[in-house]
């Protein structure tokens, strides 16, 4: 319960909002805040001298169907540390316009926390019990909820009538374009990065993959769109090329309404069907001709089904890992007659020294390990190799490989925190800092999993798979040819080394306890 007036001091906070929609509705950002700021602060300074004003909150270009604000959280936070124990707005819609959630806020969460709350132009004061206005706060909650549903509506229905006569009503501009200044519902050509565009789409046209573009454009430094536009540190990768590429924006065509609301209180995007996309031609400036493009497209589907062709022919597809970084190693193409592995992350990010290539040759792998499980399913079958294994480790070798696992985790910690004191002394670089910690992380990761694995392997009973494992040998020592699908069904993942030592881990625990590690 709140002190009596007489002797409560209020430490008082003005929140203040603007939404997106005002300004979209022609207010003056500006202006508005000052007029409420005004407002506000004369009110507060009219009360008298128990009421201190501790401090004012803003949040410009924010709905009040969602609460996560960052000025509005920071107010929380505030009250929740004892700064505030009053809180005064304009207006019962500046603190939100989701009834059931602001219904919450002035019913349950400032009563329970001390807080008063008044809105200065609907006459509310939580204090003030016998005050009538209060008993309406609920209804004018829900006509401000239907207010901003109704608001949503007309300003998405504005919106698709703008789209569908060519306008731009996006936000950023895909790379090769920009805003018109002089009309922001218009895209014209960024030269530069038209440039970029063009030499993406020629080296498609003239049949180059796309990683082959990606390695291109990021061996000769040439900007992405993050570098270009905020310099922020990005590289080109496959999925932003492929993006480019589909994109019909470059021969003139506006595609909008690909993306909406989840509703008009949860600002989270959902993908619309084809048939409810806003498609105008001709609204804007191509920077590809219509042939390259339509020719490309073709280009693309022919490269996606040879590649999905040939991933079908890989026995192993989908089982490797790289054993120092943990991110899967890919089947790459032919060199010197057979085809080569690479790591994932070496190939995406080779500038950053993240990882190395694991070039080794895909084939002897393939012969390698199937050479391995037969001899393994053989022995198995003729007997010599029993499956009732005991485990291997004892509670305490579990116990010490856990704290063992513990202290790695806290070294690395510390080396990460040491290195961020490093970088804002200057004794290390900012993308030195930055390769560094991505290796730290990655470690720390992988030792995570390997914590928990352990305690699955402590704290589980070992499985007694023995007549499934059996049944499978049987079946496989029977195939004339193994499948991908057979090979899923028995291993689990391969670990590839840079020394070139292979690690197999099969989807049977007992077989995991059999030595099963080998070199290229």
């Amino acid at each position: 319960m709140l002190e009596p007036i007489e002797k409560t001091i209020y430490r008082v906070a003005i929140y203040i909002r603007l939404s997106k929609e005002d300004v979209d509705r022609g207010y003056d950002e500006s202006e508005s805040i000052k007029n409420q700021r005004t407002l506000l602060t004369e009110y507060v300074q009219k009360l008298g001298w128990k009421y201190e004003l501790i401090y004012i909150y803003i949040d410009q270009g924010y709905t009040g169907t969602n609460f996560n604000r960052p000025a509005f959280q920071q107010m929380i936070r505030d009250i929740n540390s004892g700064k505030v124990n009053m809180v005064v707005t304009k207006d019962l819609s500046r603190l939100g316009r989701d009834y059931i959630e602001t219904g919450e806020y002035i019913e349950k969460w400032f009563p329970e926390n001390n807080v008063r709350y008044v809105s200065v132009t609907d006459g509310i004061d939580t204090f003030e019990t016998t005050n009538g206005n209060n008993d309406i706060a609920p209804f004018k909650s829900i006509l401000n909820d239907m207010y901003s549903k109704d608001l949503s509506k007309k300003i998405r229905t504005a919106l698709h009538t703008m789209q569908k006569q060519g306008k731009w009503v996006g936000g950023k501009t895909a790379i090769g374009y920009m805003k018109d200044p002089n009309d922001k519902n218009k895209l014209i050509i960024c030269e530069p990065e038209a440039e970029i565009v063009k030499t993406i789409f020629n080296m498609a046209f003239a049949g180059n993959q796309v990683g082959t573009i990606r390695d291109y454009l990021n061996s000769n430094n040439i900007p992405t769109a993050n570098q270009s536009r905020y310099n922020k540190d990005s590289f080109w990768e496959n999925k932003t090329i492929k993006n480019i590429l589909r994109n019909k924006v470059y021969i003139g065509t506006t595609e909008q309404n690909k993306r909406s609301r989840i509703s008009y209180k949860n600002r989270k995007l959902k993908p619309n069907p084809k048939e409810q996309w806003n498609v105008v031609e001709n609204t804007h400036p191509p920077i590809i001709d219509k042939n390259v493009f339509d020719r490309v497209q073709k280009m693309i589907i022919v490269q996606t089904y040879n590649r999905n062709e040939k991933k079908n022919t890989f026995l192993l597809d989908g089982l490797l890992f790289c054993y120092e970084c943990h991110h899967k190693i890919g089947v790459r193409g032919k060199k010197n007659g057979h085809y080569y592995m690479v790591c994932n992350n070496y190939r995406r990010n080779s500038k950053l020294g993240l990882c190395t290539s694991h070039g080794f040759s895909y084939d002897n792998l393939e012969e390698i390990v199937l050479n391995y499980i037969k001899k393994l399913f053989y022995d198995i079958d003729s007997k010599k190799i029993e499956l009732n294994i005991k485990k291997s480790r004892t509670k305490y070798d579990y116990e010490k490989i856990l704290k063992k696992l513990e202290t790695e985790v806290k070294i690395i910690n510390d080396n990460t925190d040491q290195m961020y004191v490093d970088k804002l002394n200057g004794k290390i670089t900012e993308a030195m800092y930055e390769r560094l910690y991505k290796k730290l992380i990655n470690e720390a990761k992988q030792k995570e999993r390997e914590y928990i694995e352990i305690q699955e392997m402590q704290n589980t009973s070992k499985q007694d798979d023995s007549e499934n494992i059996k049944k499978l040998v049987k079946e496989f020592l029977e195939l004339k040819e193994p499948t991908p699908k057979v090979m899923k069904v028995i291993i689990n993942r391969i670990e590839i080394h840079q020394d070139k030592q292979v690690d197999l881990y099969f989807n049977f625990k007992q077989l995991n306890n059999i030595k099963q590690n080998c070199l290229l």
